[in-house]
């Protein structure tokens, strides 16, 4: 039977209970994503960012320490799925939040969606693992058990244009990937 779509469990998770992304109802668009293992998701209030935000709002000079500062913690947390996607070339799995993380939780994907293409599947960076961003915008730390659902992936076929002229690369690095190597 020829594999069109779907989801495997990366290797190192091969021996670890992780399950495969499924459909909640039959309705369902999305495919549950569930976390590969336990985490806490500190809050953006406990990390210094108070700070910052004073020093900004009360028109202080910033230096580059404090930028630097800033860019650290204001960074999203990447929890490992534990998994990979496959699909056509012609096909993405969008990795969208789910409605439950920001009402009840604080949680945002703040890229707003995650965008994994094909040819992340197997990389060689990091097999093709989806991780999903978290940022939690909440007082409290967040925790993340593993096996809790965080994210929904949806697989969908997008159109290339008229004499659509890719850039000749291929994928050479996981997750945030823009530093291809040129063919």
């Amino acid at each position: 039977m020829k594999k069109n779509r779907g989801f495997e469990v990366v290797s190192k998770y091969q021996d670890q209970k992780i399950m495969l992304p499924r459909r909640q109802t039959l309705a369902s668009a999305g495919y549950d994503l569930e976390a590969a293992k336990d985490m806490v998701v500190p809050s953006i209030w406990r990390l210094n960012f108070v700070r910052i935000f004073r020093l900004l709002r009360n028109g202080h000079q910033l230096y580059e320490s404090d930028y630097e500062l800033a860019d650290e913690i204001l960074r999203p947390i990447l929890i490992p799925t534990g998994i990979k996607a496959y699909m056509p070339e012609d096909e993405v799995l969008i990795l969208a939040n789910r409605s439950s993380n920001t009402f009840k939780r604080s949680l945002s994907l703040p890229n707003g969606i995650g965008v994994i293409d094909a040819d992340y599947y197997n990389n060689e960076k990091n097999e093709g693992e989806i991780f999903v961003q978290m940022l939690n915008y909440g007082i409290r730390p967040i925790k993340i058990h593993k096996g809790d659902r965080i994210a929904q992936g949806i697989f969908i076929k997008y159109n290339k244009v008229d004499n659509d002229l890719p850039v000749d690369r291929q994928r050479c690095n996981g997750f945030g990937s823009t530093n291809e190597k040129e063919d």
